[in-house]
């Protein structure tokens, strides 16, 4: 009788060529992965916000939504009442010209750095009278402090 078989060299290749075809199907399907974590994450974390000047250029289509804005708090304007945790107040763009003034309600404790000329990032929502309703607040210090302590020795 004879028997027909393969040669045993044969087997050995076709068994590479699979092993090699699914580690590479395999690390194309994990560096994938990481690839979509890594940007999806860092379009989560990216922190945009729009200054005074292009919340008000966006006009009504703006009304109701949640944005961040960056402005530079008019010092004359803080007004605060402790007994209902209140606090308005107008960020600008430019505290020279003062175009574009944009006044801003908040409700919780008053911050420390709430002083003129402090750099504040609000998030919130522009109501249709025109004033944004912050639901989160940070100030940074205002920049003549800044510029006054990098001139003096330290």
């Amino acid at each position: 009788m004879s028997e027909t078989t393969m040669p045993l060299s044969a087997t050995p290749a076709r068994k590479a060529s699979g092993i090699k075809w699914k580690f590479v199907i395999g690390t194309l399907v994990i560096v994938g992965a990481m690839v979509y974590l890594i940007a999806s994450n860092m379009a989560s974390n990216a922190q945009y916000f729009l200054t005074v000047g292009e919340l008000r250029g966006k006009g009504a289509p703006m009304i109701g939504r949640a944005v961040r804005v960056s402005g530079i708090v008019v010092g004359d304007s803080i007004e605060y009442h402790a007994d209902r945790m209140h606090l308005a107040f107008i960020v600008v763009d430019d505290l020279e010209t003062r175009e574009n003034p944009l006044k801003v309600e908040y409700t919780g404790p008053r911050p420390d750095l709430m002083k003129d000329e402090a750099q504040a990032i609000m998030e919130g929502k522009l109501g249709q009278d025109g004033t944004f309703q912050a639901s989160s607040l940070l100030l940074k210090c205002p920049t003549k402090y800044e510029e006054e302590s990098k001139g003096k020795p330290g």
